[in-house]
C-alpha cells in the first residue's frame, strides 16, 4: 500500500470488511460497543488493542476507516477525525498549549481561527504573535526559544496569500517549535506540507474531501504519539469526534477528490487567465504569474488552486455583481462541486474592524470564488455578465 499513488490511496486504503465481504465500506451506526466478559472491558479500557472500540467518541471503524485513509494521503502516521473543521484547529491547539505557552501564528486566517486565536486562547493564558505569513525576517524576529508553536493557512483565506512551508518550518525546528499547518487551500491533493517540515496538518473535511455540501467535518494529522497521546484524550473528553455517518460520507468524497480538485483548479486557472485577460477587475490568484508568491506556488503544490478572489472595488459594486450571477452560488463554503461566491469583508470576516479588515487585504470590493465543477466556459460567461 505503501508504494500506492495518492489515487488510489483514497478509493482503498485502509479498509475494515466485516464478515459479509461488503464492496463499499460499512457504517458503523453504533454508539457503543459488546464485550465478552467483564474481564474484556476493564482490559479494553484499560488499553484497547489496533482494530478494538470502547465509544463512539473515543473511536469508530467507519471513522477509523476514514482515519487511515487521509493519513495515508498526507503522509503521517495518525489522524483524528473531529465533527467539523474549526473542532479540529480547536482541538488541535487547545490539546497542546498550557498557561504561558508562546505560539507564532501569521495574521492572514480564516475569521474563526483569528478568533480562537485573539479570543479563546489568550483567556487560558496563552501568548499569541501575529506576523505577516509572507515574511520570512517577520517569522525569525517573532520565535522565541520558548515558543511551543506556530500556526498558519498555508494558503490563506480570503486574499490568497502563500506562506513557504519549508522555510517557517526551518525557523520554527531551530528553535524547537513545533509546525502546525490549516491546509484546506492547498487540499489533500495538491499538498506536500509534511514533507516541507510541517508537523501537524489541519483540514476542513467539510470542503474538497466531502465536497458536495453535505457534511461537516475535520482531521488533525501528524506523528501517532500526538494524535492518540495528546489529541484523543482530549477529544473524546471533550465530545468533538466525528459520527460514523459523516465518516463514510467523508470516505465516499475520498474517491473522487483527486479527479473532481483537478478540474477545479484547471477551471480555476482558465477562469483567472481570461478575466485578467479582459483587464475590468483585479483577479487573486496563485497559479497566476503576477501573482506574489506564484513561484512558490508552483514549487509547494505545482497548481493554483481552486479558489480565486477578485475586487469589485467597493460593496455595493461587489453586491451588485454578486446578485446579477446566475450560476455561482451566494454562499461561505468552498471547495464545493458547485461554484461559490462569498463577500468576506460581511460575512466570514465580518467581525473585524475596518482597520484591520484592510491590513489583512480584505477589502470592501473582494468577493472569494471557490470555483466548483461546472463546465468553466459556462462560469467565465456568467462572471463577465455580472461584472459587466
Amino acid at each position: 500500500m505503501s508504494d500506492w499513488n495518492k489515487r488510489t490511496k483514497a478509493v482503498h486504503h485502509g479498509i475494515r470488511r466485516s464478515q459479509y465481504g461488503e464492496v463499499s465500506e460499512a457504517i458503523f451506526m453504533t454508539q457503543g460497543f459488546v464485550y465478552d466478559s467483564a474481564e474484556a472491558a476493564e482490559a479494553r479500557f484499560i488499553k484497547a488493542g489496533e482494530d478494538e472500540f470502547i465509544y463512539a467518541r473515543y473511536g469508530n471503524p467507519t471513522v477509523a476507516m476514514f482515519e487511515d485513509r487521509i493519513a495515508a494521503l498526507e503522509g503521517t502516521e495518525d489522524g483524528f477525525a473531529t465533527a467539523s473543521g474549526m473542532a479540529a484547529v480547536h482541538g488541535a491547539l487547545a490539546a497542546m498549549l498550557r498557561a504561558g505557552d508562546h505560539v507564532v501564528s501569521a495574521r492572514a486566517l480564516f475569521g474563526s481561527c483569528l478568533y480562537i486565536l485573539q479570543e479563546v486562547l489568550p483567556r487560558f493564558g496563552v501568548d499569541v504573535t501575529f506576523v505577516d505569513g509572507t515574511d520570512l525576517a517577520a517569522w525569525q524576529a517573532a520565535i522565541r526559544p520558548d515558543t511551543k508553536l506556530v500556526f498558519f493557512e498555508s494558503i490563506s483565506n480570503p486574499t490568497l496569500e502563500v506562506v513557504d512551508i519549508k522555510a517557517v518550518a526551518a525557523l520554527a525546528h531551530a528553535q524547537g517549535a513545533m509546525v502546525m499547518v490549516d491546509n484546506v487551500f492547498s487540499t489533500p491533493v495538491f499538498s506536500d506540507a509534511v514533507a516541507l517540515g510541517a508537523d501537524v496538518v489541519i483540514y476542513s473535511a467539510t470542503k474538497h474531501i466531502d465536497g458536495q455540501g453535505r457534511a461537516l467535518g475535520g482531521i488533525i494529522l501528524g506523528k501517532r504519539d500526538f494524535i492518540r497521546g495528546t489529541v484523543e484524550p482530549f477529544m473524546k473528553h471533550t465530545g468533538g469526534s466525528m459520527s460514523p455517518f459523516t465518516a463514510w460520507l467523508m470516505l465516499k468524497g475520498l474517491e473522487t477528490m483527486d479527479l473532481r480538485v483537478r478540474a477545479q483548479a484547471a477551471s480555476a486557472q482558465q477562469i483567472a487567465q481570461a478575466l485578467v485577460a479582459d483587464g475590468k477587475l483585479r483577479v487573486i490568484y496563485p497559479g497566476l504569474a503576477d501573482h506574489p508568491q506564484h513561484a512558490l506556488t508552483m514549487a509547494q503544490m505545482g497548481a493554483g488552486g481552486t479558489v480565486m478572489a477578485i475586487d469589485a472595488g467597493s460593496k455595493e459594486a461587489a453586491f451588485a455583481l454578486l446578485n446579477q450571477l446566475e450560476i455561482f452560488t451566494i454562499s461561505n463554503n468552498l471547495g464545493d462541486a458547485k461554484s461559490i461566491v462569498t463577500h468576506p469583508a460581511t460575512t466570514t470576516h465580518q467581525r473585524l474592524d475596518a482597520e484591520t479588515k484592510i491590513a489583512l487585504g480584505i477589502t470592501p470590493g473582494l468577493i472569494r470564488c471557490s470555483i466548483g465543477l461546472e463546465d468553466p466556459a459556462d462560469l467565465l460567461a456568467d462572471l463577465r455578465a455580472a461584472i459587466g
